[in-house]
């Protein structure tokens, strides 16, 4: 796992982010093409650093400047401008074109999918236990050491357990490794390419690949315009954003840095994650503890709900209705600001996959990770950690704040049934990583799941762990862990969904 790890594919990351907000801050219409343009010339100047060619890393990282525009990848087989429809992107209104995740053909190694190769650790050994165990008879001897014949091995990883030396190393590609679904697949030319079919954006791919060459499209570009024309763009953060800039942003520097930046004014997401808590124990006890539905599916989590939607389409009526945090938090902004753009700024790269629903789009007008908010501050040459604030963000629940962490969503709705619904037995279970919320749900759908409020998470350590984070996980989780302890208020009220969303 490279999560948290300060890596030169997080650096190039940065600089693409930051130069694409200079652009949205500064550009005129006049000068935007030409800036647009010019970036991979700005980002890889006298020599190439990481790659083999000057050449291959610029087109590596035009392709990265499109992705973060919003915009598609260039056809390979013809000439396109970087700055391809950047007129029909150059307004505030304009979404990302789908899908939102993208391998980059250029970046990618094109790693073998799935291997097991004898290394040079192989010792000859007379026993050849490796040899004794293939189901297969892919295994050779060749001058008393061990070579598997590609052709005829099943990847069942008999050999790897039995060899004495562990001289039989699993290659896997790292990005189908991680990924959940198994939406990984290769093109014609050995490639990975994603099955836009079964991916759910969670975006695990894109942070496990060693050469970048998976990215997710952001709206940075649209934003800073909209923040450059004028428009009341009101931010809303998740409380995961505790750690990422650093240990001495208090939520106060934060709003400090977010004001200067431009916004009209902050929100605290955990205010609708505290709506979302009471209104979840409201309907497990009247729907679940009663025994009118089965089981309850939290749905917090966009790549969790799509993934059950997708492979457990039978359980789709036991899938919680109630609002996001995001949506919630985002409603209650524009009842008070209607004519206002709301921003969600959290760690979540599928959080731009619920954002682009239909009913979603009036609620939420931007979504932007916590990694790209970081190339915007660079571009405005704002340091969260040397800013002064008078005030600090709304004073939300620990409650809504423990949405953050894995467990914290059922942990929440646990406390105020506890709370409001002392009679009310509860019994929970979560998940944390697709592959575990998989195996959760099969057991749901086997009925073994029963009067459980079941929370899935589809990055593992939950959102604190996020695509779009940039802090190392243990030391962000330890803050938020703080964060909620130092909350003056426990649980949100019993009535708050009925005042904040009537």
């Amino acid at each position: 796992m490279m999560r948290g790890l300060d890596t030169p594919v997080k650096k190039i990351r940065k600089k693409v982010f930051t130069e694409i907000a200079k652009a949205g801050f500064h550009s005129t219409d006049e000068t935007l093409i030409a800036d647009v343009e010019a970036i991979p010339y700005n980002i890889v100047q006298e020599r190439a650093t990481y790659r083999e060619s000057i050449y291959r890393e610029r087109a590596v990282a035009s392709e990265r400047v499109r992705l973060a525009m919003g915009l598609s990848l260039r056809p390979e087989n013809k000439a396109v401008h970087i700055t391809s429809g950047i007129e029909a992107s150059n307004i505030d209104e304009k979404y990302y074109e789908p899908p939102l995740m993208q391998v980059i053909p250029s970046a990618c190694d094109a790693c073998k999918p799935n291997q097991y190769v004898v290394s040079d650790m192989c010792r000859g050994c007379v026993a050849h236990p490796c040899h004794e165990v293939c189901p297969k008879g892919a295994i050779k001897i060749v001058k008393g050491k061990s070579i598997i014949d590609q052709d005829k091995c099943i990847k069942c990883g008999k050999c790897k357990s039995v060899c004495p030396y562990d001289a039989i190393s699993h290659r896997e590609r790292p990005c189908a490794k991680a990924c959940g679904v198994n939406a990984i697949e290769s093109d014609g030319q050995g490639r990975a390419v994603i099955n836009s079919d079964k991916c759910v954006s969670c975006g695990m791919c894109m942070v496990n690949c060693p050469f970048g060459a998976i990215s997710d499209k952001s709206q940075i570009f649209q934003l800073a315009h909209a923040i450059k024309e004028g428009q009341t763009v009101i931010a809303e953060v998740a409380p995961s954003f505790i750690g990422q800039f650093g240990a001495d942003v208090t939520p106060k520097k934060l709003k400090a840095a977010l004001l200067a930046l431009g916004f009209s004014a902050v929100y605290e997401v955990a205010l609708g994650a505290d709506i979302g808590a009471i209104s979840e124990a409201h309907h497990y006890a009247a729907k679940i503890a009663t025994g009118e539905l089965p089981f309850l599916l939290t749905s917090c989590c966009p790549s969790w709900i799509m993934m059950a939607k997708n492979q457990f389409p039978d359980l789709i009526d036991s899938i919680s209705q109630e609002l996001t945090p995001m949506v919630a938090t985002a409603r209650s902004i524009k009842k008070e600001y209607p004519t206002a753009k709301v921003v969600f700024i959290g760690p979540c790269a599928s959080k731009k996959l619920e954002a682009s629903r239909t009913d979603v789009r009036s609620d939420v007008d931007f979504v932007i990770t916590f990694e790209e908010l970081d190339g915007m501050f660079a571009a405005k040459e704002i340091d969260p950690a040397a800013m002064e604030g008078d005030s600090s963000l709304h004073d939300a629940t620990g409650a809504g704040r423990g949405y953050a962490v894995a467990g914290g969503v059922s942990s929440a709705i646990a406390a105020c049934l506890k709370e409001y619904y002392p009679d009310v037995p509860v019994h929970i279970e979560h998940a944390e990583g697709l592959t575990d919320c998989r195996k959760t749900l099969m057991l749901a759908k086997a009925g073994k799941l029963k009067g459980c409020m079941i929370e899935g998470m589809g990055c593992p350590g939950g959102c604190m762990a996020g695509a779009g984070t940039i802090a190392p996980i243990k030391e962000s989780a330890a803050a938020l862990k703080k964060y909620v302890a130092s909350s003056s208020k426990k649980l949100p009220d019993k009535e708050l969904e009925e005042i904040q969303l009537d």
